[in-house]
């Protein structure tokens, strides 16, 4: 019989410093914004990148071009199972060519999401630059050369981990943190 161990690695309040930290860091690289996307990778990744676009136009009063991208069709393992693949909606509604592009997801895991929204990304056009700022980076469980430039929190697991993000509003009771859930034997 299995039960889970499930561990809090950053609560509410961790959460929001990394958000803010993060934001100010976009800042202090960026400035006006003016030659900037922020692109969150469906579904989860879209969530933290609305969060992070609303602290960076809250504390500069900039307008910032936002957008979402679904990788789903641009996966190295679509349709090569039994299980039908859902895809969400990509709103992209300005052209990327010569933009900077800071592509946001929740977790870095093996980096075949972020190269398949990457993918995703080019049918939009040629961004000038494109840089990863994602929440927690799973280090040891990489495939492919993938790093964050931005990043919130690094972890080190192995790959039977899950980190699970949760974001206020998601559920019943659902606050913003992040867990680390690993199965045990009993």
């Amino acid at each position: 019989m299995l039960n889970i161990d499930m561990r809090i690695l950053m609560d509410t309040n961790l959460m929001h410093l990394s958000l803010t930290r993060l934001g100010y860091e976009l800042i202090e690289n960026y400035n006006d914004f003016s030659d900037v996307a922020i692109i969150g990778v469906q579904p989860r990744g879209a969530i933290f990148a609305k969060k992070l676009h609303q602290k960076i136009e809250e504390i500069t009063d900039c307008k910032i071009r936002f957008g979402k991208i679904d990788p789903t069709f641009h996966r190295d393992d679509f349709r090569r199972g039994d299980d039908i693949l859902k895809a969400n909606s990509t709103e992209i509604d300005f052209y990327v060519e010569n933009l900077k592009i800071i592509m946001v997801d929740d977790v870095l895991f093996t980096g075949r999401t972020i190269r398949a929204a990457m993918d995703a990304l080019m049918s939009f056009g040629r961004p000038e630059k494109v840089e990863l700022l994602t929440l927690i980076d799973r280090r040891f469980n990489r495939e492919l050369p993938i790093q964050a430039d931005y990043l919130g929190l690094s972890v080190d697991t192995i790959e039977q981990v899950k980190v699970k993000v949760e974001w206020e509003g998601e559920g019943d009771g659902a606050v913003d943190r992040v867990w680390i859930l690993k199965e045990m034997e009993k």
